[in-house]
């Protein structure tokens, strides 16, 4: 059955591309040159961490965190 994560893209201003966590799975992180690129290596990355949790007998995780993005302005 196919399940969805929520990630997280950030852009890498030192070295370019982003990098992206999943927020249901604690240290699963890859990143990316291109947008298209780190969303492949976040399923690559997903796909490997749900594996290594079924050989531990571990279970996978149902829900979804809630994410919010807001700003806060800050005097500089």
């Amino acid at each position: 059955m196919p399940r969805r994560f929520k990630v997280i893209l950030e852009w890498n201003e030192e070295g370019g591309g982003y990098t992206v966590t999943v927020p249901a799975l604690p240290g699963c992180v890859t990143e990316g040159e291109t947008r298209e690129e780190a969303l492949a290596n976040a399923r690559e990355a997903i796909e490997a961490y749900l594996g290594g949790l079924k050989v531990d007998g571990l279970p996978i995780p149902e829900g979804q965190p809630e994410i919010i993005v807001d700003e806060v302005e800050v005097a500089a």
